[in-house]
Parts: C-alpha cells; sequence; structure tokens
C-alpha cells in the first residue's frame, strides 16, 4: 500500500510540474507575441508621423497666385531679353551688309589711284609745254571724267592747298616758309590722296607752310 501511494504521489508531482511548466512557456510565447505587436504598432505610428511630416502644407490662394505672377513675370522678362538680342543681331547683320556693300568696290578703286596719279602728273609736266597744249586738253577732260566715275562709287581726292595741315589726311614730306599762307597749312600737294566714303585709301602728301 505505502508503495502504491508513492508511485501516485510521485506521478502527481510530476503532473504538477509538467503543468507549471507548459504554463510558462505559454506565458513566455504571449509575452513575446505581445512584444512584437507592441514594436509593429510603434513602427506603424513612427512611419505614419514621418509621412505627416512630409507631407507640405497646402499654399493659400494668396501664396498661389503670388508664385504664379513671379513665374509670368520671369517669362516675360526671357521673353524681352530675346527679342532685344534678335533685333540687335539683325541691325548688325543690316550693319556689316551695308559696311560691305559701301566698300565693296575698295579694291577696284586702289586699282584705279596710279591711273588717276599718272593723269595727275601728266597733266601738271605737259601744261608746260605749249606744244602738249591740245593734248593737255584731252588728258584734263579723261580725268574729270574718271574722277566723276570714281566719285559715283564713293572716291574722292583728299589734300588741297591752303587746307590745315591734318595728320589723318596728309603725310607732310617736307616744310617751307610762305607768306601768303597761314602757318600749319598745306602750302603744296605732292601727291593727292584718297578717300572712300569717309575711309583714307591713301593720305595725301603735302608740304606744309612753317608755323
Amino acid at each position: 500500500m505505502e508503495k502504491e501511494e508513492a508511485k501516485k504521489d510521485m506521478a502527481e508531482e510530476e503532473t504538477k510540474d509538467q503543468a507549471e511548466e507548459a504554463a510558462q512557456d505559454d506565458g513566455a510565447e504571449e509575452a513575446a507575441q505581445n512584444e512584437g505587436a507592441d514594436g509593429e504598432d510603434a513602427g506603424a505610428e513612427g512611419e505614419a508621423g514621418a509621412k505627416a511630416e512630409e507631407q507640405p502644407e497646402p499654399m493659400t490662394a494668396e501664396e498661389f497666385q503670388k508664385r504664379l505672377d513671379e513665374a509670368k513675370a520671369a517669362v516675360l522678362d526671357i521673353r524681352m531679353r530675346s527679342q532685344a538680342e534678335l533685333e540687335n543681331f539683325k541691325k548688325r547683320l543690316e550693319r556689316e551688309h551695308s559696311e560691305h556693300l559701301k566698300y565693296a568696290s575698295e579694291k577696284v578703286m586702289k586699282d584705279l589711284v596710279p591711273t588717276l596719279d599718272n593723269l595727275e602728273l601728266a597733266i601738271t609736266y605737259g601744261s608746260k609745254s605749249e606744244a602738249c597744249e591740245d593734248m593737255m586738253k584731252g588728258i584734263v577732260m579723261t580725268q574729270k571724267l574718271l574722277l566723276e566715275a570714281c566719285g559715283r562709287h564713293g572716291l574722292s581726292a583728299v589734300g588741297k592747298e591752303g587746307e590745315p595741315f591734318d595728320p589723318a589726311l596728309h603725310e607732310a614730306v617736307m616744310t617751307e616758309d610762305r607768306a601768303d599762307l597761314e602757318p600749319g597749312t598745306v602750302s603744296r600737294v605732292m601727291q593727292s590722296g584718297y578717300q572712300l566714303e569717309g575711309r583714307i585709301l591713301r593720305p595725301a602728301k603735302v608740304v606744309v607752310n612753317k608755323p
């Protein structure tokens, strides 16, 4: 009897221990589940808070209108600048085209200058001979017609006796003293100069009256 009771008591104790262990395991598992649920809730709350912070505040009607006006002003400024640049570009092209046409005959006129020089020399030295008087009339007329033709293309002679000496137009080769002229003026023209539309092709070689 005593042995049977002892076995019965031992079985009851083992059953009790197993029940306690099972209860402990269930409690640990429940605690772990609760902890995981709490962590998920906290993470969800953190993400929701971050999203709420990232979302910008809605603009008011006044702010929207202000930004719209600023954008319109910026676009208008860019458009006006572009138009101004285009107009300047057109003007520059027109000016360059005009300059090109204005001085297109420059090379031809430079080639004609030696011919004008020879006619001038022929008149200067041929007029001293009475035998060449009739021929000189033809040469003078030829020179006149040639100068008129060149003048229609913008060429004009530079250098006249009695005009003030100008380094931009004249090249002084010597000086002399003439009482009938003002000091610092051209007393003689040794070789005529020429200019095309105001641009000097060759300065006139002159003698300057002493100042």
